[in-house]
């Protein structure tokens, strides 16, 4: 949980920083001038996962293009504790381990209002897998049955200006996956709904 915690924070101040750097002013053939800025989003997603509440981690970051589109990349991973299925009554407790990466693209309308809204999202991949959660006792997380999987999530988001810098969202998603094969889990289990905090940190 430190680490995850550490990775946000990165994003954050990554993002405020790339953000800075990039608020530069280009000049297309036709004379108009295109403002580009950049941002990190940590976020956290609250969804079902296997018939159980799932907690996952992790955001986004990009260029932000004229205020209004974001092109970049996201990524998310399972952070609570969702036992598998056992075969046997005899068999050691194991658990979901699941996340998911790819590009992504969203629209903000009307980025210089105090309350504002937006569409996106990501498309990629990622993996899903069963095993033994890391403990202190040994050197890491113990995983079996990996596969891979297509995923999309479309998504909306309503946020609010607390700062030039910064801007806080909440909403909504719907993540589909596909092309899994871990025994245990299917497609549909992986996929479903969820809502969203996001906390945006750079140039906008």
């Amino acid at each position: 949980m430190k680490k995850i915690i550490l990775g946000l924070a990165m994003l954050v101040l990554a993002g405020n920083s790339y953000g800075q750097q990039m608020e530069t002013l280009a000049t297309p053939k036709n004379g108009s001038k295109i403002r580009v800025g950049g941002y990190g989003a940590p976020t956290i997603k609250f969804t079902p996962f296997a018939d159980k509440f799932a907690i996952m981690m992790g955001g986004n970051a990009g260029v932000m293009l004229n205020s209004k589109i974001m092109l970049g990349a996201g990524g998310y991973a399972l952070v609570n504790d969702i036992e598998a299925p056992r075969v046997n009554s005899s068999d050691p407790t194991l658990y979901w381990n699941m996340w998911y990466t790819g590009f992504v693209a969203e629209y903000t309308f009307n980025s210089n209002k105090l309350i504002h809204w937006g569409v996106g999202g990501l498309i990629g991949g990622g993996g899903v897998m069963k095993g033994v959660r890391w403990k202190e006792d040994h050197e890491g997380d113990n995983w079996i049955d990996n596969s891979c999987f297509f995923a999309a999530e479309p998504y909306a988001n309503l946020e609010i200006n607390i700062a030039t810098f910064m801007r806080v969202g909440i909403g909504a998603s719907y993540r589909f996956i596909s092309g899994s094969n871990t025994p245990g889990i299917t497609d549909s289990d992986m996929s479903g709904p969820a809502a969203h905090i996001t906390l945006k940190a750079g140039r906008f």
